[in-house]
């Protein structure tokens, strides 16, 4: 059964609908429930893609108690059967939840690409640079690139996130926290990318959310799942294609290969296209995680 909303299982405040994550409060903490809705091209589709938040969450969880020790992060718990009463529902929800601190958000989005594919790859192919970072002439796409760089992007609320220099995220945030901040995405991404290298997957990209606790910068919101990474299984990994990525491409692909519009949302997902995607995000949890 897939869960396109939380809204009449949780008796708490709605603060915030995501495409993917609905936000609560609990007074002291926030409440994060995981949906299955999926969304692509900034339309969110019908119908959700049943496993999809479970995989998310959990990933997320996983992810954060093995970085646990490197950094803090924003996990207070991920057991439904402590909110008592807040949840009309708990087996609805097992594994959909994560109870959290409070930070305030840096509306920063710490990008680290260790390939230079996507986004990155369409900057280098205009002007050699990625995010005003010179890279070396006649790379090819999807190449691996000698030292992982880190791209920011400016949060915007409305329309799309803004790649930024570091320059400009310095003017943002301030030095020290700009490099902070830099300092830490780096070595978040180096120690998954060895981890995923291990059990036959490449990370070719990631993104972080940072906030701030009591003064101290904490990771929140989610880590290395497949809606905030870029993953790669090593057997498909090839330059100068378009790799078929460990997500929710099945959706995409069915997408530009139909006769959709684009200025309009489209028809639901037939469900082969449905199941597939499931099929993919269980696959990359049990790879990382088994």
């Amino acid at each position: 059964m897939a869960l396109s909303t939380a809204a009449d299982l949780v008796k708490a405040p709605l603060l915030y609908k995501g495409k993917v994550r609905e936000l609560y409060d609990l007074g002291e903490h926030f409440l994060i429930v995981v949906t299955d809705r999926i969304s692509a091209f900034d339309y969110v589709l019908d119908p959700a893609v049943p496993e999809k938040g479970n995989v998310l969450n959990k990933l997320s969880s996983f992810w954060f108690e093995l970085t646990g020790d490197m950094m803090d992060n924003h996990v207070v718990h991920t057991d439904v059967n402590q909110l008592g009463d807040i949840i009309t529902d708990p087996a609805l929800l097992k594994d959909r939840i994560m109870v959290t601190r409070k930070a305030e958000r840096i509306d920063i989005e710490c990008v680290v690409r260790g390939y230079i594919t996507g986004g990155g790859w369409r900057q280098y192919e205009k002007s050699g640079e990625v995010n005003g970072i010179k890279l070396p002439d006649g790379l090819r796409k999807n190449a691996k690139l000698d030292v992982p760089i880190f791209t920011p992007a400016a949060k915007n609320d409305v329309g799309h996130d803004e790649d930024i220099p570091m320059d400009r995220m310095k003017e943002l945030v301030g030095d020290a926290l700009a490099i902070e901040l830099q300092e830490k995405s780096l070595r978040l991404y180096e120690f998954a990318r060895d981890y995923c290298d291990q059990r036959g997957i490449i990370l070719a990209d990631c993104k972080f959310e940072f906030g701030i606790v009591d003064g101290k910068v904490i990771l929140i919101d989610e880590i290395f799942t497949p809606d905030a990474s870029r993953f790669w299984a090593k057997e498909n990994y090839a330059l100068d294609i378009e790799i078929d990525s460990m997500d929710k491409e099945p959706v995409r692909t069915y997408l530009l290969g139909s006769d959709w519009d684009k200025n309009s949302k489209p028809d639901p997902l037939p469900q082969e296209v449905v199941e597939a995607t499931t099929a993919r995000y269980v696959d990359i949890y049990n790879r990382l995680t088994k």
